[in-house]
């Protein structure tokens, strides 16, 4: 059975900007997959591609196994929420939303306002499409708002339109380009919600862009880490957070960011003070080992690894804290613990928050990398631990 969506070997040039860099991805029916990567990594430039709004320089995009490189938008059964709403300012809410429907459904005759009334069976057809809008609009929280034009709507109402505008048309493809990004954070969790729900009940293919890892990890089937043009990694949200296969989406994923400690190989092994971490391929020079922090512990008995550090402050966030650390070591590496909010008061009580301490970590939950950035394999290592995804924060 053929993928839903079918990247291959994607090309795209700004001028004599290499943009997009031989991008291949398929996309299974049902997925629910997020492109989520900093500003100005190509991921918004890959969703217009998909969308038929630019076109790439090599490459085949397919849908359900065929190609449509050469098919206008309208024609790809997809449909696009922007970021910047493109919404018709002469229109009504109502009627931005029911654009899609009309367009399908009335035959051309019956979008004339004097004589579309005549036209047989439009009644029945009005009254379907204006319960269709008034439901998604429930959905998105702007049914009081039908009667404005764009032009009295805040920027977060006027995404709201825009999403509902693209849930109306019920399309084989969503394509989202941050879709939430103008919403208070209220809303924005609560829409997050609406569109898990919406995507478990049309079972549509959902392709999404952002730049929030929260969005990414909470959201998705898979996530696609876009880096420099390039998909560097695409997995299920709790791999792409344990397992990353370059320390570029170790760094990008996770907050605060993944503890990273210089370090050298020899002879296929880590020489550490404390201990020594096996490779499984035969490494020479510089690496270095990556510890998330709620994998870094204050203390510890036999820990594999462990290393002296300087307190420097502390961020209580409520139900945890997040206390900083300056590596004693000659390359004075900031690290950083997480901690429970019982154990930062257990510790305080203690009055063991002040000057050098010691951190550990087990060795199972120690990621390598090598200078280029790639992921080493350790022989015999644990996984690593996966943190909640709502200890994963923006």
């Amino acid at each position: 059975m053929p993928s839903t969506l079918s990247l291959r070997n994607i090309d795209r040039y700004f001028g004599s900007t290499h943009v997009i860099r031989d991008v291949s991805l398929e996309v299974d029916k049902g997925e629910f997959i997020t492109l989520v990567g900093p500003s100005g990594c190509g991921k918004s430039t890959l969703l217009r591609i998909i969308a038929g709004l630019v076109a790439q320089d090599s490459g085949t995009v397919a849908i359900g196994g065929e190609a449509v490189d050469h098919l206008r938008p309208k024609s790809r059964d997809i449909a696009m929420v922007f970021q910047s709403y493109a919404l018709y300012p002469h229109m009504s809410v109502f009627d931005n939303i029911a654009l899609p429907l009309k367009v399908r459904r009335y035959p051309s005759i019956a979008r004339y306002p004097l004589i579309g009334g005549l036209v047989p069976g439009m009644r029945q057809a009005r009254e379907d499409v204006a319960r269709e809008v008034r439901q998604v609009a429930a959905q998105t929280e702007i049914d009081s708002l039908l009667a404005r034009k764009p032009g009295q709507l805040s920027g977060g109402q006027k995404q709201r339109v825009a999403l509902a505008r693209a849930m109306v048309r019920k399309p084989a493809i969503f394509l989202m380009d941050e879709p939430l990004s103008n919403l208070d954070a209220r809303l924005r969790v609560h829409m997050r919600g609406e569109l898990l729900d919406m995507h478990q009940r049309l079972g549509a293919t959902f392709i999404y862009v952002t730049h929030d890892q929260v969005e990414a990890m909470t959201m998705s089937t898979r996530v696609a880490v876009m880096l420099e043009g390039r998909i560097i990694q695409v997995a299920a949200p709790d791999k792409i957070y344990s397992d990353p296969v370059d320390i570029r989406v170790a760094r990008f994923i996770g907050s605060p960011e993944i503890n990273l400690c210089p370090a050298q190989a020899k002879a296929g092994a880590v020489q550490l003070e404390t201990c020594t971490l096996p490779l499984a391929v035969a490494a020479n020079g510089p690496v270095t080992l990556g510890i998330r922090p709620e994998n870094l512990k204050i203390g510890g008995g036999k820990a594999d690894f462990s290393v002296k550090a300087r307190f420097e402050r502390v961020e209580n966030m409520g139900n945890e804290a997040l206390l900083y650390f300056r590596s004693e070591t000659a390359d004075t590496s900031r690290l950083v613990v997480r901690q429970s909010a019982p154990e930062l008061a257990a510790l305080r009580a203690q009055g063991g928050l002040d000057g050098v301490m010691k951190l550990s970590a087990d060795i199972g939950n120690i990621l390598i990398f090598s200078s280029d950035g790639a992921r080493l394999p350790a022989h015999g290592a644990r996984s690593a631990k996966v943190a909640p995804v709502e200890a994963v924060q923006a």
